[in-house]
């Protein structure tokens, strides 16, 4: 039996390991957040252990919007912050920012979140690979997003349109109105044309809201506590998320993404079945090596004797990726632009016109020639994405030292370097009077802001590469509204309120208009 004197002993050999460890973990923590005063960089968002996630942690602002308020909280051209425990830069001067993602790419050539393409093909995406294996994915995938080949693949997209129409229609009583929730129906409308124009398959989430795609998208949206961990080991802890995908942790939506893009794979190869789209393309690229440029040639039948250039794994992962970027923010665009037009009716009046007159110069039919002389309409969708980024933030990664323009500060090679794209756009002295909704800034006339500063889908090489058949399909919608209803204009403006969840802006509360059957 133990004496008294040896408990006592063995009690204070445990306050003492505790102070120990205490007094280790004060210094790691004092270390780790002066990083920045050590460097000689400014910094924000130092509160411990948080840093600049302390409001995303308490559950208060989603990521996005907490950048947006580190932003807000300098003047500083460059800051240092901490994301959690890992140092970070916010780019807030514009042209630095700019600089980054165009002339000095090589600098930044990658975003610096999670991939691993040997084990988890699927990760393999077009926006997360790195280096030397994005540029040569990037040159290849491009001649799929040609104005020829969107043209081939609008007349899809335009009967997806006809059923939003139908659908708004069936809803309305006879001789009144109706207020909607604009977001959602358009997200419907953007998973049928995303599942249609990617997939080629006959996807009507109007009649059928349970089908494959709709369950999927949900999957990606969720808000529980380990989608939102997932995501943030995506973005921010790229090694942790290494970690969960090597020990088994599987995401569902993109187990779905998986089975459905290997069924389809193995469908049209084993009965040679060809359809103008997307995955198409991708089949030209596995079993012939490229994408044909001939946008009259959409046959994928091998070339290379059997041999795969690309696995239905690696296939599933640029489907995924087109279909989870693409869904969300065509819906988000294109009920953000309708929500705005809504509270400003000359501009409703000139965008009604311009959708008019250039439906009547194509005989009064809906035509990617008419989509394309919607210039006033093309401004709107410009004033949209900057006052509503889809993705309110650009991520990068130093890839070599980068000196700061104007000052002897040096970015080192691996630092994370983060840009508000929503702090830019509502930065008064970047774009006057940031809060209104102006799509005269962008005529040729009246581009008075500053345009460094205006990267809604990024810039240079990385630039969203469906940007263009993004902005097609957004119209459609829009064209499709303006053509079929009236919408009311509201008598009091209001700002929407966004939720703390989600890496894209999301309304809180849906984005509600109110339509008309037009006589």
């Amino acid at each position: 039996m133990r004496t008294e004197s040896e408990q006592n002993i063995d009690n204070m050999i445990g306050i003492y390991l505790l102070i120990g460890a205490v007094t280790l973990l004060y210094v790691y923590l004092k270390w780790t957040f002066s990083y920045w005063d050590r460097k000689g960089f400014p910094s924000t968002g130092v509160s411990v252990p948080f840093g600049a996630l302390e409001s995303v942690a308490k559950g208060k602002r989603s990521f996005g919007m907490a950048i947006y308020d580190m932003y807000l909280s300098t003047k500083e051209p460059v800051v240092g912050l901490y994301f959690t425990v890992r140092p970070g830069l916010l780019i807030r001067d514009a042209q630095i920012a700019h600089d980054i993602v165009t002339k000095d790419f090589a600098s930044f050539h990658d975003r610096g979140v999670y991939v691993d393409e040997e084990n988890d093909p699927m990760s393999a995406g077009l926006f997360q690979m790195e280096g030397a294996s994005w540029k040569a994915l990037r040159s290849k995938l491009s001649p799929s997003f040609t104005s020829g080949k969107l043209k081939v693949m609008f007349e899809t997209s335009d009967a997806i349109g006809d059923k939003l129409v139908d659908n708004i229609k069936s809803q309305l009583p006879q001789g009144g109105n109706i207020e909607v929730d604009i977001k959602k129906l358009m997200a419907t409308y953007a998973i049928d044309i995303i599942g249609s124009t990617i997939f080629g398959l006959n996807v009507d989430s109007f009649a059928d809201p349970n089908n494959e795609f709709v369950a999927i998208s949900k999957k990606i949206n969720r808000k529980t506590f380990t989608d939102i961990l997932r995501i943030s080991a995506l973005f921010l802890y790229p090694g942790l998320e290494k970690f969960f995908v090597r020990i088994g942790w599987k995401q569902e939506s993109l187990e779905l993404m998986r089975d459905l893009a290997h069924r389809t794979v193995d469908l049209r190869e084993k009965n040679n079945i060809v359809r103008k789209d997307l995955l198409q393309l991708l089949l030209q690229l596995r079993n012939q090596g490229r994408i044909n440029t001939d946008d009259t040639n959409w046959s994928a039948e091998s070339t290379k004797n059997g041999v795969k250039s690309i696995t239905k794994d690696v296939i599933a992962g640029q489907l995924f990726l087109f279909y989870a970027a693409g869904f969300e923010t065509t819906a988000s665009t294109a009920a953000f632009t309708l929500y705005e037009l809504s509270q400003n009716a000359e501009v409703m009046e000139k965008a009604k016109e311009d959708v008019r007159r250039a439906i009547e110069n194509q005989g009064g039919k809906l035509t990617y020639d008419a989509i394309s002389e919607m210039k006033y309409l093309e401004a709107c969708i410009l004033e949209t994405t900057r006052k509503y980024p889809a993705l309110p933030f650009l991520n990068r990664v130093c890839t070599q030292d980068y000196p700061v323009p104007d000052s002897k500060l040096v970015i080192k090679k691996g630092t994370p370097v983060i840009i508000s794209l929503l702090g830019m756009h509502l930065d008064p002295e970047n774009f006057p009077d940031p809060f209104s909704y102006k799509p005269e800034r962008y005529l040729d006339e009246n581009k008075d802001f500053n345009q460094a500063a205006y990267m809604p889908f990024g810039e240079g090489p990385r630039m969203c590469i469906g940007a263009r058949m993004g902005k097609v399909n957004v119209k459609i919608a829009i064209a499709k509204i303006l053509s079929n209803f009236d919408v009311e204009i509201r008598k009091e403006k209001a700002e929407l309120e966004f939720d703390i969840n989600g890496a894209s802006l999301m309304p809180k509360y849906g984005v509600p208009i109110r339509l008309t059957l037009r006589k």
